[in-house]
């Protein structure tokens, strides 16, 4: 199940993304969207980056009855890239949601062998999401 915590004013909806959630794994996860402040906020405290980024995971110690960790997305990100690549909103929300979830079960693309690719593939085209969302993951 999802925990999410909306601090924007866009609607949004995650019903696809607790699908995916579900598809994906059995423990619970908060999604947070916020803005560009908020996000360039964490990513300079936990990453050492100080601009905003697209999406941050966060995993949480696995433990009993305890979530599998943190998602944030930046809807600002999601506004941009959506109209760049031409597919909507909610879609470019959820392939950084399918993202964030990839990072918090153990993917890291930075040093995989295109698992994380693949397994985003995977899911894009199990869903019936857009074809648009399978270049842009590439």
């Amino acid at each position: 199940m999802i925990e999410f915590d909306n601090q924007t004013d866009s609607k949004i909806d995650i019903d696809i993304c607790q699908d995916i959630a579900l598809y994906l794994c059995d423990k619970d996860i908060e999604l947070v969207a916020v803005y560009d402040k908020e996000i360039q906020e964490l990513n300079k405290i936990y990453r050492n980056i100080d601009k905003p980024t697209d999406v941050l995971s966060f995993p949480l110690e696995e433990l009993p009855n305890t979530p599998i960790g943190s998602i944030v997305i930046n809807i600002n990100k999601v506004k941009e890239v959506s109209e760049k690549f031409s597919h909507g909103f909610n879609e470019e929300f959820t392939l950084l949601f399918l993202h964030g979830l990839l990072h918090l079960l153990g993917y890291d693309h930075e040093s995989d062998s295109g698992e994380m690719r693949e397994k985003e593939k995977e899911v894009i085209e199990h869903f019936k999401l857009p074809k648009s969302l399978i270049v842009r993951s590439e």
